[in-house]
């Protein structure tokens, strides 16, 4: 299973947020690039880089740091927040995503992602199936739509999608432990490869999450807050 740390950017630093309330947002470090060379100098070789002024503002905005992190290490980066067009995705991955995350315009307009995934391969783009109540949310999660999360899942996977980020909301940031059932649900019923996000409080749910066949792990809080340390991190990779 991938270990993914999580970097949130606002206004280019390092934040996080609890439930994707922009009000409750904390700064953990003003330079991005020194939080994915300490992640890569334990073993980690993957970054989940998210654009939450992207996210909001509905197109791309912090390609600057995304270019910044992949020319300053050699970690694996999904990056995901804004992708709206065309010229969004050809950005980021010319700015040195390998990755690019497909979230609120996966429900907004379908057949544009659907040709997305024509263009640059299944394997190059993800899911990005974020929840409140089984219910997609999109727009930096401020806005519901009436998408259930499996359905969403689904109709993309009829598409190619081999890989999903899901977010339980009610989970993220809380620390209080990811949405075990809804996973398990999800791996019972898609055959994408699934990677969780959200709630992870501690090095015990890492490995929960393992036991029940998830592809990857996304951790954000719990390594800012100390609640899990690269060490230990890096001694699961080295394990598994």
């Amino acid at each position: 299973m991938k270990i993914i740390p999580a970097i949130d950017i606002i206004d280019g630093k390092c934040v996080r947020l609890s439930k994707g309330d922009y009000s409750t947002k904390k700064i953990y470090n003003e330079d991005p690039v020194e939080v994915a060379k300490e992640f890569e100098s334990f073993g980690i070789q993957f970054l989940h880089l998210v654009d939450l002024d992207g996210a909001k503002s509905k197109h791309i905005v912090n390609q600057k740091v995304l270019e910044n992190i992949a020319s300053s290490t050699s970690l694996y980066i999904d990056f995901g927040g804004g992708l709206k067009t065309k010229e969004d995705i050809e950005t980021a991955f010319n700015a040195g995503a390998q990755q690019i995350t497909l979230g609120s315009i996966a429900v907004q307009d379908p057949e544009f992602c659907f040709r997305m995934i024509e263009t640059y391969g299944s394997e190059n783009i993800i899911l990005g199936a974020d929840c409140d109540n089984r219910k997609i949310k999109t727009s930096g999660w401020l806005e519901e739509s009436s998408h259930d999360v499996i359905d969403f899942i689904l109709q993309y996977q009829e598409k190619g999608i081999q890989t999903a980020i899901c977010t339980d909301i009610s989970k993220d940031g809380m620390l209080e432990g990811p949405s075990t059932g809804l996973y398990i649900e999800i791996l019972y019923k898609t055959s994408v490869q699934l990677v969780a996000s959200g709630g992870i409080s501690g090095i015990k749910d890492v490995y929960k999450m393992k036991d029940i066949g998830c592809a990857g792990t996304i951790i954000g809080k719990a390594i800012y807050e100390g609640r899990i340390s690269l060490q230990q991190l890096q001694n699961f990779i080295e394990n598994a």
